[in-house]
């Protein structure tokens, strides 16, 4: 997969970029990124690349000429045909006015040759980038960030360790929190682990069995695999509805989850 991020700001990725999954599955040709100053694209000796906006308002706002043209360099395809589907690329405007970007939209990222990513600052971008050169919109989430180098850096992590090869254990991608069910059903998830099937991840523990009195829970250690996987769906629903109730509502429940949950609920005098 190739991603390109367009910054003002190229410095900024020096460090994300060089640790970790997203730097070995570079090594590895699984990925390739590259980062584009936007002031490249410039055509005065200011290297202006932002303006007040028409109609008045606080701040600046990025210019559309330097966008175009570094993106025109780049010779995707057609937005149409990205759009259509017809060309496996994405060109992403970062923007807090953006789809909330998601586990299941990572894995449509992870699954194209080509994204590029549009890091916005200041007020925003001209609207005609959004109109006009952008795929899509994306936030990271309903807060406000200076710019969208810090969500490009997310996306690209959250999209190159989807990538077949850039984890050791690609199973672990599988049974992750918000990974959907039927994913973990397709691949094949053990019967002794259970994957989150859009939950929460349930809690994990390692050695030492007993910490400073603190000890790992009993089910863990006996070897029943069954009760192992019982235990791990329960503290799963358990989590996901203490800190994310919203995701019960899209997520595949078996009658044995609704017990579960009709019975944490009542247990904490959350009514049914």
């Amino acid at each position: 997969m190739k991603a390109d991020i367009l910054t003002i700001f190229p410095g900024f990725f020096s460090g994300p970029l060089d640790h970790g999954i997203t730097r070995r599955a570079c090594e590895m040709g699984l990925a390739k990124i590259e980062v584009h100053d936007l002031r490249q694209f410039t055509h005065d000796k200011h290297r202006t690349v932002d303006d007040r906006p028409f109609g008045g308002g606080e701040g600046m706002v990025l210019k559309p000429e330097p966008l175009f043209e570094c993106l025109e360099s780049l010779h995707l395809a057609s937005r149409e045909d990205r759009v259509a589907g017809r060309a496996k690329q994405s060109v992403v405007l970062l923007s807090a006015q953006g789809q909330r970007f998601t586990q299941p939209v990572a894995a449509e990222l992870a699954a194209l040759d080509r994204i590029v990513l549009v890091c916005g600052r200041y007020e925003g971008v001209d609207e005609r980038v959004a109109d006009f050169l952008a795929d899509r919109e994306l936030s990271i989430g309903d807060y406000v960030l200076s710019g969208g180098e810090l969500a490009a850096a997310v996306i690209i992590e959250a999209v190159t360790r989807l990538l077949p090869g850039a984890v050791g254990n690609e199973a672990s991608t599988r049974q992750e929190s918000f990974t959907a069910q039927v994913e973990t059903e397709a691949a094949g998830a053990a019967d002794s682990t259970c994957g989150s099937g859009g939950l929460l991840d349930y809690p994990h523990y390692t050695r030492p069995a007993d910490f400073r009195g603190m000890p790992v829970p009993e089910v863990l250690i006996n070897g029943n695999h069954q009760e192992i996987r019982r235990w791990r769906r329960q503290r799963a629903l358990e989590k996901t509805l203490r800190n994310r109730p919203d995701l019960l509502e899209g997520v595949a429940l078996s009658d044995e989850d609704a017990k579960i949950l009709a019975r944490i609920k009542r247990d904490r005098g959350v009514g049914c």
